[in-house]
């Protein structure tokens, strides 16, 4: 009987009624609703419609892969400027320098990704114009925009301190402040990179999609995980074995964090997680869940050779990167279908009416006589 609202691909039928089969069927039954072994009445089978056959909430107008790749590599510079700014504070000057180079240059592209999917580069200008601590768009534009700005220009200081032949044009003069703004610009930007890994996820649970608004307090928890395996295994590829320990340290706990999240996003919610199991969304998902078990796995236990940290930082980021397509298209998916938009909101209101329901019987069971009450008492 409930067809229409849990197999999936059946989610919706055109509101101009059955479908031409469906009335043929009816038609040759002989408009009878008894259908049993013994000819006892039963109902027909829901029909699940929405008007005209579209969607019920509007899905997003964002494109793929420009937002998926902007929350990837807006995740990896986020967790990378984290990692520079703890490596630069122990000493570590290799994973300093590889780990300002990731978060720059994940900075500068994942804003070149968002101004690509908003079509014109002024539109980022424009959500500039006002801050709305409501909204996390808004807020999320002011953590974007001095972020890559911070990230961008630690990384060029890197680059002219390792490379003196570039500090042209006079800057020879102030190279000896070089150090002194490295080390002011990835404090400041390691203080953004913590929310620039979350806030996207955010972003997305705050919007009417089912699938992303239903998980809204596990989705930053899998954006956290996912950003730190990333930038954690990018920069352990890229860096000596002997100073990349905090980097393995980094991508491995990410990855359990992200693994474990995850799961409760897919199972903990009902129906809204079908869409990261099923489809397309679901093969992103499984090949996410190998890659970053694998990468995690290969970094405890080979992590400390050359081959070894390169192969599981690969892995490590395809996982960060397939999680991001993965939830990005089970979104998406739930938002075309319109019995996760519906089935939910059935399953809310059978529960409160239960809920007051109990809290009625409950209060009429209290109703007793003050005699009976007082004998019940003695």
């Amino acid at each position: 009987m409930t067809e229409g609202l849990v197999t999936p691909g059946a989610g919706w039928r055109r509101a101009d009624g059955p479908p031409a089969q469906a009335r043929e069927k009816k038609r040759r039954k002989g408009g009878r609703r008894g259908g049993g072994r013994d000819g006892d009445p039963t109902v027909d089978e829901a029909e699940f419609t929405s008007y005209y056959g579209r969607p019920i909430i509007k899905p997003p107008v964002w494109k793929t892969p420009d937002v998926p790749l902007y929350l990837f590599l807006g995740g990896a510079a986020g967790s990378s400027a984290v990692l520079g700014a703890i490596a630069d504070a122990s000493g570590n000057r290799a994973l300093t320098r590889v780990a300002h180079y990731t978060a720059g240059g994940g900075a500068l592209a994942s804003v070149v990704w968002l101004i690509h999917d908003l079509g014109r580069p002024e539109r980022f200008l424009h959500m500039l114009r006002v801050i709305k601590p409501t909204s996390p768009l808004s807020v999320g534009s002011y953590i974007l925009a001095p972020f890559s700005a911070l990230t961008a220009a630690t990384a060029g200081l890197q680059l002219l301190e390792a490379f003196p032949g570039l500090q042209r044009f006079g800057l020879r003069r102030i190279s000896g402040w070089f150090p002194a703004l490295e080390k002011l610009t990835g404090g400041v930007s390691a203080v953004f990179g913590g929310p620039m890994t979350t806030y996207t996820a955010v972003l997305l649970a705050n919007t009417a999609v089912p699938s992303w608004h239903a998980p809204y307090k596990e989705l930053p928890f899998v954006f956290a995980g996912s950003g730190m395996a990333a930038g954690g295994g990018i920069c352990m590829a890229f860096t000596p074995v002997a100073d990349a320990g905090p980097a393995r340290k980094m991508a491995v706990a990410g990855a359990g964090v992200e693994l474990a999240a995850m799961h409760k996003v897919e199972h903990d919610h009902g129906i809204v997680g079908e869409p990261y199991q099923l489809g397309r969304p679901g093969k992103l998902m499984k090949a996410a869940r190998a890659c970053t078990a694998g990468g995690a796995g290969l970094t405890v236990v080979a992590g400390r050779t050359r081959v070894g940290a390169a192969v599981s930082g690969a892995l490590l980021a395809a996982g960060s990167l397939l999680t991001r397509f993965g939830v990005f298209e089970a979104g998406m998916a739930s938002a075309r279908d319109p019995k996760y938009t519906v089935v939910p909101q059935r399953e809310r209101i059978a529960a409160r009416e239960a809920a007051r329901a109990a809290s009625a019987d409950g209060s009429e069971g209290n109703d007793v006589p003050t005699d009976e009450a007082s004998t019940i008492t003695r």
